[in-house]
């Protein structure tokens, strides 16, 4: 398939289906950590996914060892993945996630400003620009009140979510610049979890975590959840989306990930939906629209 210059309607149906896919998991991580430790959580769902991926991959006769020059890039893939999973976890213990998501959000546009130097064939636009600010005024309108709340520490974990953001940029530039870009999208995400199955456990023994402290079957269906749903089925969706289309148009539907956490958590837990809610999903929705839209011709 050939890379395209915009988003068509499969790219957007399947955005919007992952979208929905990562908010719910925010709901479902609060299932599991009522007996799995969020360090441990995320090493255990790189594991299991990278059981899931290897035996997809064998089935659809992907190579995964061939000498294709990706080894490099792929490690520190690898390794920007780990330390942004490791900083947003950690972070939690500082920061509530409301503070935090406003900071991880400014990741789209470390993506964007990055693309202008190096991805100049998918240069943004005044409009594009545009439909970024308004999207993520939308997931301010949603959380912004927390960022009124006393500071204290909090700063500690609104740094670090800030740089889990800097980590995740750094993960989709380093993929879109580098030989992975032509590595098939299978590849592209072992790699990631292979490295991350590796440095979560080591960096959740250093964080002092009990693991695996109250099993149940809620705990491990939410675990096999983020294993098999968003570590394995979801992200070799995005990273075939990555390698196929523009990513920053792709980056501009990550905004409304946070609002389809709190219509999940409203779903799944009873949560109250607000006013807020509906406002910020018509902006995030309106500024993931001017985003894309085709330029005009001349």
């Amino acid at each position: 398939m050939q890379p395209k210059l915009q988003l068509d309607r499969f790219a957007i149906v399947l955005m919007v289906i992952f979208c929905t896919v990562w908010g719910s998991q925010q709901v479902v991580i609060k299932y599991a950590n009522a007996g799995i430790t969020p360090v441990w959580q995320a090493g255990l769902r790189s594991m299991g996914a990278v059981v899931l991926v290897m035996l997809w991959s064998v089935l659809r006769g992907v190579r995964l060892f061939e000498r294709d020059r990706t080894l490099l890039p792929g490690l520190l893939a690898g390794l920007l993945f780990s330390l942004e999973f490791g900083l947003l976890y950690w972070a939690l213990e500082y920061t509530t996630a409301s503070r935090g998501v406003i900071f991880l959000y400014t990741a789209p546009f470390m993506v964007a400003m990055g693309a202008v130097w190096l991805l100049p064939q998918e240069h943004m636009r005044p409009a594009q620009w545009v439909g970024m600010m308004l999207a993520f005024v939308g997931v301010l309108a949603l959380f912004g009140e927390s960022l009124l709340l006393p500071a204290s520490s909090t700063w500690v974990g609104d740094l670090m979510m800030f740089a889990a953001a800097v980590f995740w940029a750094g993960t989709t530039l380093t993929i879109k610049v580098s030989t992975l870009a032509r590595a098939a999208p299978e590849k592209m995400l072992l790699y990631q979890l292979a490295v991350s199955a590796v440095v979560l456990p080591i960096l959740a023994l250093a964080f002092g975590e009990a693991g695996v402290f109250a099993p149940s079957p809620m705990v491990w269906a939410s675990l096999a959840f983020q294993i098999l749903v968003v570590a394995t089925a979801s992200y070799i969706g995005w990273f075939w989306l990555i390698r196929n289309y523009p990513i920053t148009r792709l980056s501009s539907f990550s905004f409304l990930t946070p609002v389809m956490g709190v219509v999940a958590g409203s779903v799944l837990l009873g949560e109250t939906l607000t006013p807020a809610v509906f406002m910020a999903l018509g902006m995030v929705a309106l500024g993931i629209w001017i985003a894309n839209r085709p330029a005009r011709a001349a």
